[in-house]
């Protein structure tokens, strides 16, 4: 069903816009779409559950690294805002600003203002919104046919660049905007990233050198990078990374800056924000790509020239129709006006600027069956619930499961066993389900029940907010769970201890919490596994609060109040005073100076 579909059931334009982008323009039948013809209360209760959620999201995404929907349903839900506070524009209640674009900054790193503002883009879903982008862009400097430069979207992190008199000072990530983290010591690990700017080109020319220049770019993990350190991780009995844009992220966010350099991130650079002295900006973007590579750094490949909509357009299906092939995770493209002189004329939104555009490729979806829910329960004793699918074939890879997040989600989008589901790549690479055929329904379907009990051990499930979680701290897949991230690199990082092993332990009755890793007997393990077990009794204290979920501020706090792991035992409960008996004591920042 589409926009003009719902506006034909009676519905208002601005609730049938409402409407189309809460279902995500998935096939839907009438009696939904009513639904959403909300009075005045239930529209403004709706702006503000959206302003909540888009900040939880936010915080998922560009903080944690660790984002629950993809990127197409995340655009829904801001698309979906607009519409909304447009309705609403007199809404100032509390946490009623506009949304804006996300903020990365992290916390663990010193902060640095951009000399100029970093924005974001403009985005299109459709052929008809890119072509309205050109028209208008065109209408409004009186111009037909302007040059446009089609570049691939990375999916990555945002970075500026800034370089004086042609060296390298600074790295600082977008951050909200205005400013971000100075991540410079670990983009300068990043092969490809030139300290110095290169000053003579072919033949003994010069190259232009501006007094300060900002270069904005993208950093990445190539899809074969990313192929790399899962499959050292998984032969190592870890846990594959999801997806190589949070991967990228968290890697740019680390304070082990040997770590970055190990990972092999990716830089392109796509554009530039000040550009001050010395060599006047380049006329044309076509211009600062040939200006890039002469500096001698990475920038953008493959960049195609267009002169009017069709020809972009064209460009674009090409991209889309090989997007599966490229070597880098891309989510779309950007468009951008070719001539300097036109850029500045059509000049900058509060969020963007007005001269391009992203043009995000509609998320690869099929349709499969959904044939069963099972449970996982993590370390916190909270069940997440699975997707176990038909196998089907999405980009190249058969995809059998998918996560559902929480038990909420489930009766939201009103999932049963049986179900025709939609399966969408999110990111490219997570799958997830964006939605029911519900035509294909019948009355074979099952209704998911939230179990009473735990499916592990048995003790009864307990209800807080989204979640169903089990209280039974001893819980047999919990203690796995809580084993698995203390011995995680996150954690003491117990080389060669794997979920497998992990699962006989806890089997046997020879592991029932972390502390009990310390008492396993040589013939328990390998070798190698008893020496890194060992090894680990003296890491450092950080290393063994984050094991044991220890937030970085709280991890803080009480170093800065107690001189030992065993002085922080009674405050933190839980495992931490089975650590000190079993040996494990490091100290604190007091003792260490």
């Amino acid at each position: 069903m589409r926009l003009k579909d719902i506006i034909h059931l009676g519905v208002s334009a601005t609730m049938a816009a409402v409407a189309f982008y809460w279902v995500g323009g998935l096939p839907v039948s009438a009696e939904p779409v009513a639904a959403v013809a909300m009075d005045v209360s239930a529209q403004r209760e709706r702006l503000s559950w959206l302003r909540a959620e888009i900040a939880r999201h936010d915080e998922l995404y560009f903080k944690k690294n660790a984002p629950e929907i993809s990127d197409a349903e995340y655009d829904r839900l801001k698309r979906e805002l607009v519409v909304l506070q447009k309705a609403f524009p007199d809404d100032v209640t509390a946490g009623g600003k506009k949304s804006k674009a996300g903020d990365d900054r992290s916390g663990e790193f010193t902060t640095h203002r951009h000399r100029e503002a970093m924005l974001s883009l403009e985005k299109a879903y459709e052929e008809s919104e890119l072509r309205a982008f050109m028209a208008r862009s065109e209408r409004a400097l009186r111009q037909e046919n302007l040059v446009y430069v089609v570049e691939p979207k990375f999916d990555g992190l945002a970075v500026s660049l800034t370089y004086e008199r042609g060296r390298l000072v600074r790295a600082v990530t977008r951050g909200d905007g205005s400013e971000g983290d100075d991540v410079t010591a670990n983009v300068s690990m990043i092969a490809g990233v030139s300290r110095e700017l290169r000053t003579e080109g072919e033949g003994g020319a010069k190259n232009p050198i501006p007094e300060v220049v900002e270069l904005r770019g993208e950093i990445y993990l190539t899809l074969a990078e990313f192929a790399r350190i899962n499959a050292e991780r998984e032969a190592g009995g870890e846990e594959p990374f999801a997806h190589p844009r949070n991967l990228a992220a968290g890697t740019l966010k680390q304070k082990d800056a040997a770590l970055v350099a190990q990972r092999g991130l990716s830089l392109a650079v796509y554009g530039w924000g000040a550009w001050e002295g010395g060599a006047g900006e380049p006329g044309s973007q076509q211009a600062f790509h040939g200006l890039v590579r002469a500096w001698g750094l990475p920038g953008v490949e493959g960049a195609a020239v267009a002169r009017d909509a069709d020809e972009t357009w064209a460009v674009i299906e090409r991209w889309g129709a090989q997007r599966s092939t490229l070597a880098f995770p891309a989510d779309g493209v950007v468009v951008k006006i070719d001539s300097r002189v036109w850029q500045r004329e059509l000049g900058a939104g509060e969020e963007a600027p007005r001269w391009a555009v992203a043009y995000k490729f509609p998320p690869e979806r099929v349709v499969t069956r959904l044939n069963g829910i099972t449970l996982q329960i993590g370390r916190t004793g909270v069940l997440t619930p699975v997707a176990e699918l038909e196998p089907v074939k999405i980009g190249g890879t058969v995809i059998a499961r998918a996560t559902l997040h929480n038990v909420e989600e489930i009766a939201r989008r009103d999932l049963r066993v049986g179900d025709f589901v939609y399966v969408e790549r999110a990111g490219e690479v997570i799958p997830a389900i964006v939605g029911v055929e519900l035509e294909r329904r019948g009355a074979e379907v099952v209704k998911f029940e939230p179990p009473e009990k735990c499916p592990s051990c048995g003790a009864a499930l307990v209800r807080e907010a989204k979640d169903v979680k089990c209280g039974n701290a001893r819980c047999p897949a919990q203690v796995r769970k809580r084993v698995e991230f203390f011995v995680s690199k996150e954690g003491v990082g117990i080389r060669g201890m794997g979920p497998a092993l992990i699962e006989r332990l806890v089997s046997e009755g020879k592991v029932a919490g972390v502390a009990d890793v310390y008492g396993l007997k040589k013939e328990d393990v390998s070798e190698r596994v008893w020496a890194e077990i060992e090894r680990s009794r003296t890491v450092e204290l950080e290393k063994v609060l984050a094991g044991l979920g220890v937030g970085k501020k709280r991890a803080a706090e009480l170093m800065a109040k107690h001189e030992d792991l065993r002085g922080m035992a009674e405050e933190l409960g839980g495992e931490a005073g089975a650590l000190v008996e079993a040996g494990v004591n490091p100290p604190g920042l007091r003792e260490k100076k």
